[in-house]
């Protein structure tokens, strides 16, 4: 999402380069292609509006800081309002001291509630909480049974009463059923429509009323745009919503619904879903979107992604070995696999800043394939092999490609990779989080724009240094 809206962004700000001082004439162009990149995007004609009145108000005048160009302040001033337009936000869910916390998940079928409601289970799990699911959707066929199978992929109980027609009744007893149990959060997964009709309203208004929820959350689909927008105004007109979770964030969509909710309805989005998975729910943060929609990347999000995938005293295993460059191939494939973590490799380098625009413009398309090839080729060594590549003669590497489907030279490459990384990754063992931050952007900066893998310096080994054997086959071909 928001990749269409980003590169727009890129090309207005690029016309700015090499102008001394920021101008009236130069800010109000600047700002009619801002306006058509934001309509485009489906963002509602009223936020349009008053976002570029306001930029333009504190953009004419300004001066250009001596060491900053004219598209920096531009950038630094457009960053500030997209900030301000989707926030503030605490994406935090405020548990009650007398458990348990009742949720209510509204929202029109199709617009995957349910399966939220699973996520958001399994987001409470994660922070030591005990969730119970109700199943009061007692109008959709197979709504019960597919929450019962979410919860029994998280392990957490379903309550469920399949004899009646009464959602009201279903979440009293849920809760009641939840006190009992010692459960302290309760999600109510309540029925949808496919369009906003009176009868929907009124069920859903009285399950409120009865249960009296903590938490009130609207699930809205991305891909609806401003229909999703609609919507989230005539919820909040009968439930006075707490927050917006939306769904399909991960598609192609242009994102113009979620820069709007929160203006039209001033209830912020709490949530996004990234991905189908049940761990792929994240807290909304608008400082860390409007980075990725400005193409300033997003390495907060990247780094808790990591260090919820490994394990504290394992990294610090990992990390000891790292300092004395004894890391195996066995370490880096498994490491590897952790921090990826179920995400795309393409989804993970747009985190990096300035990547995701440079692989946009280059039009480079990112082969999700490599890592399986990569993992083939290592579990065809053996244990002293992944150990120390540097083992692989010209035999044992035709003997690996055979095993793994691979070619010889795709076995060469893998290890030269992997030497290269494993330098690069002692020198990085040394510095400071900050430095490591700064020499890992400049690395897949400089690894995007030449299309490959760059070859790190180290003082004591150079680069990648072929075996003695290898060396002498080398100097007799040169010879004939």
């Amino acid at each position: 999402m928001f990749d269409t809206l980003s590169d727009r962004f890129s090309e207005v700000f690029r016309k700015m380069r090499g102008r001394g001082r920021i101008t009236e004439e130069n800010v109000r162009e600047v700002m009619r292609d801002v306006r058509t990149a934001l309509l485009e995007a489906d963002v509602h004609l009223d936020v349009v509006k008053d976002f570029c009145a306001r930029v333009t108000e504190q953009a004419i005048g300004s001066e250009v800081i001596k060491t900053l160009h004219p598209e920096q302040v531009m950038i630094k001033i457009v960053h500030d309002e997209l900030v301000q337009l989707m926030g503030p936000v605490d994406s935090r869910i405020p548990w009650v001291a007398n458990a348990p916390t009742i949720i209510l998940m509204a929202g029109l079928q199709g617009s995957g509630k349910t399966t939220t409601c699973g996520k958001l289970a399994k987001y409470c799990l994660d922070r030591n909480k005990k969730p119970l699911l109700v199943a009061a959707d007692l109008k959709r066929p197979a709504a019960i049974d597919q929450l019962e199978v979410l919860g029994q992929q998280l392990g957490v109980p379903v309550h469920t009463e399949r004899d009646h027609q009464n959602p009201v009744k279903v979440c009293r007893n849920g809760v009641a059923a939840a006190q009992r149990q010692l459960r302290d959060v309760v999600i109510l997964d309540t029925a949808g429509r496919l369009a906003i009709d009176e009868e929907l309203m009124q069920e859903v208004a009285n399950v409120a009323q009865t249960v009296s929820p903590h938490q009130i959350y609207l699930v809205l689909d991305a891909m609806t745009g401003q229909d999703a927008v609609n919507t989230a105004k005539h919820f909040n007109e009968r439930l006075e919503l707490d927050g917006v979770i939306f769904t399909k964030f991960d598609s192609d969509t242009r994102g113009g619904a979620v820069l709007s909710v929160k203006r039209i309805t001033t209830k912020p989005v709490k949530f996004i879903g990234v991905g189908e998975k049940l761990d792929r729910l994240e807290e909304f943060h608008p400082e860390r979107m409007a980075g990725r929609i400005l193409g300033m990347g997003d390495v907060v999000s990247l780094v808790e992604h990591a260090q919820k995938q490994v394990d504290a005293e394992e990294a610090a295993k990992l990390e000891a070995k790292m300092k004395k460059g004894q890391l195996s191939l066995d370490d880096f494939i498994s490491q590897m696999e952790k921090v990826m973590g179920g995400r795309s490799l393409k989804d993970m380098l747009k985190m990096i800043p300035g990547v995701g625009s440079m692989m946009r413009q280059a039009d480079m398309e990112i082969d999700e394939g490599e890592i399986k090839r990569m993992k083939a080729i290592v579990q065809s060594m053996t244990p002293k092999e992944r150990a120390n590549p540097k083992l692989l003669d010209a035999s044992r590497r035709r003997r690996i490609a055979r095993g793994s489907g691979t070619d010889p030279e795709d076995v060469s490459g893998l290890c030269k990779q992997f030497l290269q990384a494993r330098d690069m990754m002692k020198h990085m063992a040394g510095l400071s989080m900050t430095d490591r931050m700064k020499f890992g952007s400049q690395m897949a900066q400089m690894s995007m724009a030449g299309g490959r893998m760059p070859t790190f310096k180290s003082a004591s080994k150079p680069k990648f240094q072929p075996s003695k054997k290898d060396r002498r086959k080398e100097r007799k071909r040169k010879s004939r």
